[in-house]
């Protein structure tokens, strides 16, 4: 993890991974529930950009111990 305030490739490279996955499952989940496997790219787009924020802003504000807006301790 990286420390508070600050973001490190790690994290992005997980952000990547959460918001493809989260993307694919959701776009399949939906299309399956609709009765046919169609792929609506923006909602792909969408679904995969609002994951990756998420993330990346939990990895944003919380320490390298997991914690919520706390500095790092000395």
């Amino acid at each position: 993890m990286s420390n508070f305030g600050t973001l490190n490739l790690k994290d992005l490279a997980k952000g990547l991974l959460v918001s493809v996955g989260s993307a694919v499952i959701g776009v399949i989940t939906t299309s399956l529930q609709a009765g046919s496997l169609t792929f609506d790219w923006k909602q792909i787009g969408t679904i995969a950009l609002a994951a990756a924020l998420a993330y990346l802003g939990k990895n944003f504000f919380t320490n390298s111990t997991g914690e919520v807006a706390k500095t790092e301790s000395k």
